[in-house]
């Protein structure tokens, strides 16, 4: 399901307009995206969590030449799975 799939699902079923549905997911986004940036961890009970974490710097390989580089390190957005979701997924 793309963006444009979730704003039309959630309209049917919420019976908003599509533009409020859109506006209502792209402030959800911001707001996710404000608060990982931050570093702060955002939690829908659940459902799941969002957090950052650094992923250390590591050697590794340039696969074009062989050659040894040095990788840095780097903060990355991840997503928990909240225990009803899990549940829900491992059951379909």
């Amino acid at each position: 399901m793309n963006k444009t799939e979730l704003i039309n699902s959630l309209s049917e079923e919420t019976t908003l307009s599509k533009k409020d549905v859109m506006r209502v997911v792209d402030s959800f986004t911001r707001i996710i995206e404000r608060c990982l940036k931050k570093g702060e961890k955002v939690s829908l009970t659940g459902f799941g969590s969002w957090s950052t974490s650094v992923r250390p710097a590591r050697n590794g390989i340039n696969p074009a030449n062989k050659k040894r580089i040095q990788i840095p390190a780097v903060r990355v957005a991840k997503f928990k799975p909240g225990k009803n979701l899990r549940e829900m997924v491992r059951g379909a």
